[in-house]
């Protein structure tokens, strides 16, 4: 089995409903992402996958979520904006364009970061 990662960055504002302290009020991150695709074949080239192609796709999601408010996006109007449910919503849409991922994580800071993986 081989695995490849890319990172790349965000910022946004969140504001957590039904949390009682600091997160509660409107504050902001400077986000980083790490994208794990996975695969037991490679390409023709020796490549799981092309690594400018992987970041492209990140790039992507990300843009929808850079210098957004995250809680007016129409997913985090209905799903709490936390670092977990973040990772789970790259994951998905990042999924959705055809890679096969093994595992999303999220750092809202240097030392605090969730992970979303599927079994």
């Amino acid at each position: 089995m081989f695995s490849i990662k890319v990172e790349d960055v965000f910022s946004s504002a969140h504001n957590l409903r039904g949390y009682k302290g600091k997160c509660e009020e409107l504050h902001g991150h400077n986000w980083r992402v790490q994208v794990e695709v996975a695969g037991e074949k490679l390409d023709k080239a020796g490549m799981l996958l092309d690594f400018k192609a992987m970041k492209a796709k990140l790039k992507g999601v990300l843009g929808g979520l850079d210098h957004k408010y995250l809680n007016n996006i129409p997913y985090f109007k209905k799903v709490n904006p936390t670092s977990e449910n973040i990772a789970r919503y790259i994951y998905d849409r990042v999924k959705a364009q055809g890679l096969k991922v093994n595992a999303v994580t999220v750092w809202e800071s240097e030392n605090s970061r969730a992970t979303y993986y599927v079994k």
